[in-house]
Order: C-alpha cells, then structure tokens, then sequence
C-alpha cells in the first residue's frame, strides 16, 4: 500500500514537493527490502534467478521508478505512467561491477546441495544478498546516489523506500531543547514504509521540521505518536506519520485487481523488458564475482556495511579470514593480459576489466598529447560497445584533459543528431554531457545540412574534411577508436564499400546493409595517419570475427578492419575473453 501511495502522495503535495524533489535538495534515496529467512526449499529457484533478479528487478525498481520519474500530468492514466517511467530508465547510467557489492549467507551452498542434485565439488555464486548504486543522469537527478538493497538472513524483516534531504542548517543550541517540528538540525525525509520492522504496518512518515503532508483521508489516518518507538534513530514523535485506514496484504490486493479486471495495476511487457535490459549487464559482469559469505541473522554485524567509492560502492571491512574458502582466498577473475594479435599489441580481460584499463590508456594518451602540443584530438565510434567505456570515462577519469581535448566522430548514421540511432546522441548521452568539453572542441559530423541528409550535393562529408584539416596538424588524430562488425567492417566502411577505403577522400559517404543505409565515415587512408589506434572488441558475438582476423592478412575489400595499420603510429588490440575465447 506504501508503494502504490507513492505517485498520488507526489501528485497531492505537488506544492511542497516541487521545489525540494530534486538533486539541489535530495541527498540520497535508499530502497530497502530485508529478510531474516532463507532460501531453503528454494534453491532451485534462487540458483536460477537469486536476488536480483527476484527482488531488485521487480520489486525495488517499480518503488525506484515511482521516485524517479517525472510526474505524469494524470497519475491515474495507466499509459501515461508508464511512458514516464520508460523515460526513466533511459535516464538511468547504465550498471557495471563497481555498481554492486554481493553477498551469500553460508549455510546457501550446504542448502543448494542438499535440495539439488549439483556435481560433487559444485560451488554456488550465487549471491543472496546485494546492494547496488545507482544514477541518473537527468537534469533532475544528476548526482543523487539511488541505493537499493535487498537481501536474505538478514537481521530484520522490513521494506521501505526513504528520502532523505540535505540538512543546510547549522544549530548551536541542543536539539533536546526544541520543538522537533521546529528544530531544523534534524535530519529530514519522507519514508514509505512497506512493512514489518518496528511499525509493523505500511506507513508513510514525513518530518515534522519539512511540511505537513496532505493524505486522502478516507483511506489514510494519522497515527498517534509512540515515544517507545523509533524509526532511523528518530522518535514517531518527529513525524507526521500516516497509515492505511484498512490495510490489505499484497496477495489480496492482486486478486481483488484480478477479479475486477484492473489491467493497469500490473507491470506491462515494455516495463517489463526496459527493466530485464537494466539489470543484465550487472547481472553478466558479477557472474563470475564470488559473492561475499556472511554467517546471517545479528551475527552479520557490519560484514555487509558498504560504501560509495569512486561512482561504485565497496564494502567498508575486509572479509574476515575464517570466512573465505578453505583455500584461503575466494577465486577471482584473470588480470588483463597482454600479448600480440595480427602483430600488434593485444590487451584482454573481462569485459569490465578491459574496459577500465582502455579507459586508464586514453587518458594516458591524451595527456601525453597535451603535454606534447597543447591539445588532443580524439576521435570516437559509435554503436552499443562504447557506451561502458563512455560511462566510464565520465565517471572515475576526472584528471583526463577535457579542457584541451576537441571530439570527432568516426562515423555518424545519416538521421537527425536528435534521432535515437544517432551516434552522436549515444556519445552525448553517455559522455561529453557529463564532462567539461568546451562547446567549440565538439564536432559533431554534418549530415543534416539544408534539411536534408547526407545529400552529396550539400558537401557535408568536404565540410567534414575541411574541419579536420583546419584543426587537426597533418589531418593525423592523436587517438582513434575503432570497433568491429560481426562482417569485418568498421567505422562505416563496410566490406566491398564503394569508397573510403582508399583514395584521397578523408571523409566518405557510405552505404550500411542494415538499416539507417546512409552514413558518414572517416576513410581507411585517414584513420591510417593516426598516431594511436585503439580497436575495442567485446561480447561472443565477436569471437567469430576475432578468429577469422587472427588468420587473414590485409584484405581491407573483404573485411575493412584488416587495412587499419597505422603508417607511422600504433594500433592495439582491446579484445574481451568473450570475443577472443569464445
């Protein structure tokens, strides 16, 4: 009932609300769901999906997205709604290995072996408990940390979603002398409480020294305050506090929407799919991350305590000795490695970790190039295998040069730079909104020129090319960023390409086998005078390709990727486990 008061509690105190409900004046924003039991006799269950795909997914991020979306202007339209919460998830950075810290109570594996029939020696990883950070990048929400927490054999059963505000105020007198609904040293937040715990009822609760909410009084009443009672270490008495006049548990409420056939109360497919694509990547990148073992119940103490470090979270202690494996040490994943790969330097990791060092290396590169010139031009790809190394970059690279940097595109699809498949809109997204590029060092390339795109009478691919030799010294690029198709192409220079992949021309008009046709590229010849080429590869997907490129030699006609070869300068190879091992 918590849960679902949370968009009308936002739409009736709209006026208290709207000036508050933002990044200015929100210091953080936890949602919490505990329990004391365990898995057991669930195991099967919990092997296939664990918490966050049982908990986290569904049930945290529908009380996320009730916060963190834009108020609709009817909340009771169900499509409205909806469409406001896919917004939000497009405005949610997307969730990496740093994002999460995971645990597993120790009595799991025991339970997994008893219920399952698993291999002698099998080791589950499968995490029951987790905490995760998570971050919006609208204008609304840019910066406020959104933690959400859920775990099993915990120390309480309790579920709640809290705000808490910035405290700006600074109070010489002792808070035990005044009045809480005037004392504005004390901290201040709206918590919707789910259940259990020490109310023992869904609640919503609002500081005394923020407003007095306005709550629909037929099904909501303010309760009496109890001074043996508190919440967060506060007294009910600092809050206005209001529960349901009939509280329903969830189960009857989903039957009576059932029977009454009301279709908006339930997720729909598109919520549902926006959520699933949220959470895999997390999910991929921590399947191999041994979850931290807890004893369970109070014994936990401050085992599972984490903390924000550096855009991630950490847990704050150590993991104590007798904990770890009989070994000694939990496993871990292989460090980067190096080697060579069509006889260049060859980087591979996992994923995240070959993303961190790709991103270590660029802003290596860039500030040897600003020490060496002033300036650094880098030039990047778009599509899907960017965008962690993007996030990346905005994230924990904040020594990298952005003041002296100027970024060009690689290629562009020929739609609006407003339109969803432009990459330059990925890039903005995902990057140069995050970080301090001056305005006039981002060049975006022209293919919408005269109302018109990627006409070559327009000259958009000449005035491309202008640009790069007016600003960049000898048309060489100081780094470009290349990826590969599943068919060997890269940039927009596609196998049997009509152009860019040779000749004079710097800048080309191309033509893609797959929709939006029309691109723009930078040419074969042009990327070749660059001083570094990094060439990212990631994901099964590639491993095909990866394979066939470790045994072809330059046949830039049949797979343009193989005619990247720097004529003075160097190319390295960033290639994932997924892609190089299959």
């Amino acid at each position: 009932q918590a849960v679902a008061h949370i968009l009308p509690f936002r739409d009736q105190n709209r006026r208290f609300l709207d000036p508050i409900w933002n990044r200015h004046h929100v210091e953080r924003v936890e949602v919490v769901l505990k329990e004391t039991v365990d898995a057991k006799g669930r195991t099967s269950f919990y092997e296939q999906y664990g918490v966050i795909r049982d908990v986290l997914q569904n049930h945290l991020t529908e009380a996320l997205m009730f916060l963190v979306m834009e108020l609709p202007a009817n909340v009771s339209s169900a499509q409205e709604v909806v469409q406001h919460k896919l917004q939000a998830f497009q405005s949610l950075w997307g969730l990496q290995r740093s994002s999460a810290v995971l645990g597993q109570y120790q009595a799991y594996d025991s339970q997994v072996q008893e219920e399952l029939p698993q291999a002698r020696g099998y080791v589950s990883t499968t995490p029951t408990f987790a905490g995760v950070l998570i971050h919006s990048h609208s204008p609304r929400w840019e910066g406020v940390p959104f933690l959400l927490t859920s775990g099993k054999a915990l120390d309480e059963r309790v579920g709640y979603a809290r705000v808490l505000f910035r405290n700006r105020a600074y109070c010489p007198q002792s808070g035990t002398l005044r009045d809480a609904g005037h004392s504005q040293c004390k901290p201040k937040q709206i918590i919707f409480y789910f259940g259990h715990g020490a109310l023992n009822t869904p609640a919503v609760l609002v500081s005394r020294n923020l407003f007095q909410p306005v709550m629909p009084k037929d099904s909501w009443r303010e309760a009496g305050a109890r001074s043996d009672l508190h919440v967060f270490g506060q007294p009910l008495s600092d809050f206005y506090m209001y529960s349901p006049v009939k509280e329903r548990d969830a189960y009857s409420v989903l039957i009576s929407h059932i029977y009454h056939g009301r279709k908006d109360f339930f997720i729909t497919t598109e919520n549902l799919l926006a959520s699933w694509a949220f959470w895999t990547p997390l999910l991929d990148s921590t399947s191999r991350q041994p979850p931290r073992l807890y004893p369970g119940g109070v014994e936990n103490q401050q085992l599972l305590d984490f903390e924000m470090v550096a855009g991630g979270v950490a847990f704050t202690l150590a993991e104590p000795a007798e904990l770890l494996s009989p070994s000694g040490q939990m496993p871990s994943d292989f460090r980067a490695i190096q080697s060579k790969f069509r006889q260049s330097p060859l980087v591979s990791a996992w994923a995240e970790e070959l993303i961190a060092q790709l991103a270590s290396d660029m802003e290596e590169a860039a500030v040897r190039s600003v020490a060496r010139s002033g300036q650094f031009h880098l030039a990047l790809s778009g599509g899907s295998s960017p965008v962690g190394l993007f996030q990346r970059l905005a994230r924990h690279h904040y020594a990298f040069p952005w003041q002296h940097s100027h970024v060009w595109l690689v290629d562009e699809r020929c739609v609006p730079l407003t339109d969803s498949e432009s990459n330059f809109l990925g890039l903005h997204r995902h990057l140069l909104q995050h970080v301090r590029v001056p305005y006039f060092n981002i060049h975006p390339m022209p293919v919408h020129l005269n109302r018109r795109l990627c006409v070559e009478e327009d000259g958009g691919a000449e005035l491309y090319a202008e640009d790069i030799a007016a600003l960049v010294a000898n048309a060489s690029f100081d780094l470009v960023l290349l990826g590969v198709g599943t068919d060997g192409h890269t940039a927009s220079l596609f196998p049997r390409s009509e152009s860019g992949l040779e000749g004079a021309p710097t800048v080309v008009l191309t033509e893609s086998p797959v929709k939006p046709h029309q691109r723009m590229s930078l040419s074969l010849p042009l990327i070749n005078r660059a001083r570094q080429v990094f060439v990212l590869v990631l994901g099964k997907g590639k491993h095909d390709i990866t394979t066939l490129l470790s045994r072809v030699g330059r046949e830039p006609r049949k797979w343009p990727i193989s005619g990247v070869s720097p004529s003075s300068g160097q190319l390295v190879w960033y290639v994932d486990y997924e892609a190089l091992l299959g």
